[in-house]
């Protein structure tokens, strides 16, 4: 049985096959060596492009699916019917089964605050959502493995419920715009109303829209990766984030949170670094800061709540990425 589950994970997350004939393709059809600095970018690309693209659909599609069934409305009302630490948890959660970036996922925060709920539930839910997301569970498997992508849920599910536990303890309703709470909320929920079919379409839509969105944030960070892997001196990259460097998590958070890219962008990146001998929790501190810090979706987080709210957010979540990444460095023999 073992033998099997590895002969399935190899196959169908790390698609082996699909290595085994792009390999062909390099040395084949290019005439390249694909060991060689030429043969192996464009091999890294190629085989790393298409892999993503595939899971990406395939996993999109499915949780679009299942999303279908949690309309804001419905998730409003499942929050709603939640008190403390509970609440944070269902919120963190759901946040999970929404495949979407930290600016997709603002407009909804405005309607958890607007309709009344704490600011502990949606900061949980603002934190959980970009951040942790089905399709990066098993996007991640395929490129390190199963412990470390479960690893990371686990511990960006901790973040999320205790970044927004803290948030709801310094009562800070008051440093939300005030528009926020004006804004309309609708009760609707159609849910029963939509059929097999249309949540087939939904789902098909919503690959067309996502995919649209992170094409080239993949095709950047595909090749990105793809350059630190064949072209960038395996002894530079260990001088400036190598395991030993205590500052290496620091650097990776303060790179990382300029830059606005979607998680599936940032894991081609990550697997690079990882196998340049970078530490597997600087890997991540860099990948969460990309995705939960990132600049463009601080400004927009800026439009709906005040300066001091927005820094103790930014303050919670980046001390809780880098202690993440220090803890990962010191146990990353565990999840190898």
């Amino acid at each position: 049985m073992r033998e099997v589950l590895i002969w399935l994970n190899d196959q169908l997350l790390r698609m082996q096959w699909l290595s085994d004939l792009v390999t062909l393709l390099v040395r084949d059809g290019f005439g390249l060596d694909p060991t060689s600095q030429v043969g192996g970018s464009i091999h890294f690309f190629i085989y790393d492009v298409i892999k993503i693209f595939i899971l990406l659909s395939v996993l999109i599609f499915s949780i679009s699916y299942v999303q279908s069934y949690f309309p804001p409305e419905r998730t409003r009302r499942i929050l709603g019917q939640r008190e403390g630490l509970g609440a944070n948890v269902i919120a963190a959660l759901l946040g999970t089964i929404t495949p979407f970036c930290s600016c997709s996922s603002i407009p909804l925060f405005i309607g958890f605050t607007s309709a009344g709920l704490p600011l502990a539930v949606t900061f949980s839910f603002l934190i959980s959502s970009p951040l942790v997301d089905l399709a990066s569970v098993i996007l991640l498997a395929s490129i390190f493995n199963w412990s470390i992508a479960l690893a990371y849920v686990a511990i960006g599910l901790v973040l999320a419920v205790l970044g927004g536990t803290l948030i709801g303890r310094l009562k800070l309703e008051d440093q939300v715009e005030g528009f926020v709470y004006q804004s309309p909320v609708s009760d609707h929920d159609n849910d029963g109303a939509i059929s097999r079919r249309e949540r087939v379409s939904y789902a098909a839509e919503q690959v067309i829209e996502i995919v649209h969105r992170v094409w080239l944030y993949v095709l950047i960070g595909v090749g990105i990766g793809a350059a630190i892997h064949n072209w960038i001196p395996e002894t530079f990259i260990s001088a400036l984030l190598g395991q030993d460097k205590w500052w290496s998590v620091l650097v990776a958070t303060i790179v990382g949170v300029p830059m606005y890219a979607d998680i599936f962008g940032t894991l081609p990146i990550a697997e690079a670094l990882v196998q340049k001998g970078v530490g597997l929790g600087t890997a991540l501190t860099f990948m969460m800061a990309v995705t939960a810090l990132s600049l463009p979706s601080m400004i927009m987080l800026k439009r709906v709540v005040k300066l001091p709210l927005l820094i103790v957010f930014i303050g919670i979540v980046t001390v809780g990425i880098i202690l993440i990444g220090y803890t990962f460095n010191a146990t990353a023999h565990l999840f190898v």
